[in-house]
């Protein structure tokens, strides 16, 4: 089973490709952190993840406090944290601040924007993905601030350049269904990225990244996430993937840090919490649908890694949310 594919089936990836950039040399332009792009770009959405993807020529990316790092045509370069990063080619200039200088072709789709001082080009299209950040945390969390990877370097790779290329240059056109295919080929540009980065960790890596590339206990984090409902224990799981009690639930810690049965409290809470923030399911059925086996135990559980009881977070479903809410193993 395929554990990336059922964590992100529950975060509901929602993507998009929204700036078309041809830009010459030297040009260095300053992008906000993501939180200020989502009233432009998706509205309510919980987080977003920023990427742009060269597709043409090169460049270079650098976080506030970080070295530069330099790009060349094919690679995409992510920031799952949101951070502020600025993006260039050619001699030092001070940046443009990107939403005030570009902020009104925000609305103009994939219309190529020009800009810079005429020297060499490079073109690259912008995207992001929004997402539920209680779930999305999961992978997220293993990430850093700015990864880069050359996706066009196999065969799917470079089949995903060659669409989004002939996507974006289709785009002004009137052909149906574009902003679909974008927003598809979107979310599969991020999810090659992360899979990439996932085969690529070193071979003692932990973490939950580390876990999934793991042939047992991706296993095991697949059968979680597919049945956060099923009543789980160390034994059954351990049975499932092929190893002994005492075996699977050490490895499991060493890859996660915490036993199988804490993990899926913690995922279960987190499910509900989503659950409560998206639906008008009453908290009964909100409490059996991740596995808890009555209102009270849910509740109990739910106030221990909230601070308040399901109810009253629902309604204040608009309010910061909590990152990590810090679970009791005993569950119902």
């Amino acid at each position: 089973m395929d554990v990336l594919s059922e964590v992100l089936k529950a975060v509901k990836l929602d993507g998009a490709l929204f700036f078309n950039a041809e830009f010459s040399a030297p040009w260095c332009i300053n992008s906000s952190q993501s939180i200020n792009l989502t009233p432009y770009l998706s509205p309510g959405a919980g987080h977003l993840i920023i990427y742009h993807f060269l597709t043409e020529g090169r460049a270079y990316a650098k976080l506030p406090d970080g070295r530069r790092q330099e790009l060349t045509a094919g690679d995409i370069v992510i920031f799952p944290h949101g951070d502020s990063h600025w993006l260039g080619n050619g001699s030092p200039i001070k940046p443009v601040d990107a939403l005030r200088a570009f902020g009104k072709h925000l609305k103009e789709g994939l219309k190529p924007v020009r800009f810079g001082g005429g020297g060499e080009l490079t073109r690259f299209v912008c995207g992001f993905l929004a997402c539920e950040p209680r779930l999305s945390n999961v992978f997220l969390a293993g990430l850093p601030r700015m990864l880069i990877v050359h996706v066009a370097k196999e065969a799917s790779g470079q089949w995903l350049e060659h669409s989004i290329r002939f996507s974006v240059n289709e785009v002004s056109g009137s052909y149906a269904g574009s902003s679909l295919v974008l927003a598809k080929l979107s979310e599969v540009l991020f999810v090659e990225t992360l899979r990439r980065y996932i085969d690529a960790l070193p071979p003692g890596q932990t973490g939950w990244l580390a876990g999934a590339r793991d042939p047992l206990i991706s296993q095991a984090l697949a059968l979680l996430h597919k049945e956060p409902a099923h009543s789980w224990t160390i034994s059954n799981l351990a049975r499932r993937v092929g190893l002994s009690r005492t075996r699977f639930a050490a490895r499991f810690r060493h890859f996660l840090g915490e036993s199988p049965m804490a993990y899926l409290a913690q995922w279960r809470l987190r499910l509900g919490a989503e659950i409560l923030q998206s639906t008008e399911d009453s908290v009964a059925q909100v409490a059996a649908a991740v596995g808890y086996g009555s209102e009270a135990a849910f509740n109990r559980a739910f106030k221990r890694g909230f601070a308040c009881p399901p109810a009253q977070f629902r309604r204040r479903r608009n309010a910061p949310l909590v990152q990590r809410p810090q679970v009791s193993r005993r569950h119902g």
